[in-house]
């Protein structure tokens, strides 16, 4: 069972608010906004980017006291996700509890973040693959229809670290959204380039770091930061099986373990990667052994904190890394 670590976070600075009033369908009941249901508030706040004043935003999990991987939903959940013209979830068995709900659902439209990676399953890498349209949610009589969103073995569902697919994820929701409630399209669409100039830029940012810091290595205890990393160039040293056990809750094997803090306490390594709401034991022994060895730790967190934007918190992170590995 995880367990809230200490860690070291940056806090954010910008606020953006959900706005739009609510509303059971597209078309829109009271002034018409489109009721969109995300996973988590990273989800919802690109959602309340795009959609503006025309959508009416909830996140299901809003907190950074909550495990997306372990959440039960509730019977709240399931009533508010029945309402949802639009649907944002992460998918790859990171949001599971999504699934579930779906299945009680009035089929509203779904944009599945993990599908637009290149590294999902089927797209191979393939730009061309990773852009196609949204999935079709439609399936036989008694088919799960999510029954291919459990965890994938070696894929790292963590994508909305990873600008390029992010910007395909916005693109997607502002296609949704304008399919839902056509009159918006515009506003939809001059939202959502905003949107995708700011991820541009961090790709910009991260192609900075790899021209500046190429190769330099990290230790990562979680998966989590992995798409930062590999766009930033930086090579991962840490030993195989150590953030997979961590992420699952389960003990790192003692050799595994050992060889970890061997790995950081040779003062090779140039930073400690961390993901600030989950940890254990051996995660801490790590950030001890990095503070004795004088490597910095950067923390990661999965959700956005109260009163910060998805783009802040972008920026905040790739900021932290950077100056990281840059010292």
């Amino acid at each position: 069972m995880k367990k809230p670590a200490l860690a070291l976070t940056l806090a954010s600075v910008a606020a953006l608010s959900l706005a739009g009033c609510s509303s059971t369908s597209g078309a829109a009941e009271d002034d018409g906004a489109v009721t969109v249901v995300a996973s988590t508030n990273v989800y919802g706040d690109i959602a309340a980017q795009v959609g503006g004043d025309r959508v009416d935003v909830t996140s299901i999990i809003d907190s950074v006291t909550q495990d997306p991987h372990s959440y039960e939903a509730s019977a709240r959940d399931r009533l508010t996700l029945q309402k949802a013209d639009l649907v944002v979830e992460n998918g790859g068995g990171y949001d599971a509890f999504i699934d579930s709900l779906l299945q009680d659902a009035q089929d509203p439209h779904v944009v599945t973040a993990v599908e637009f990676s290149h590294d999902y399953p089927g797209n191979e890498g393939d730009d061309e693959a990773a852009t196609e349209e949204p999935h079709d949610h439609e399936h036989a009589e008694g088919e799960d229809e999510h029954a291919d969103h459990d965890h994938i073995e070696g894929f790292n569902e963590h994508v909305w670290f990873d600008p390029h697919t992010m910007i395909h994820v916005v693109e997607a929701i502002a296609d949704e959204l304008t399919e839902i409630d056509p009159d918006g399209a515009d506003t939809f669409r001059t939202n959502a380039d905003e949107l995708v100039a700011e991820l541009e830029g961090f790709e910009g940012d991260l192609e900075a770091i790899k021209a500046d810091a190429a190769g330099a290595t990290v230790f990562m205890t979680e998966p989590l930061p992995g798409y930062l990393a590999t766009a930033a160039g930086l090579t991962d040293v840490t030993p195989e099986g150590f953030a997979e056990s961590v992420e699952e809750g389960s003990d790192v094997a003692p050799a595994v373990l050992l060889e970890a803090l061997q790995v950081v306490g040779s003062g090779d390594v140039t930073a400690v990667l961390t993901n600030a709401q989950t940890g254990g034991a051996e995660t801490e022994r790590v950030e001890k052994a990095a503070e004795d060895a004088g490597v910095p730790v950067v923390a990661f967190t999965e959700l956005l904190e109260d009163g910060s934007s998805y783009s802040e918190w972008m920026s905040d992170a790739i900021q932290s890394l950077a100056a990281a590995v840059q010292s």
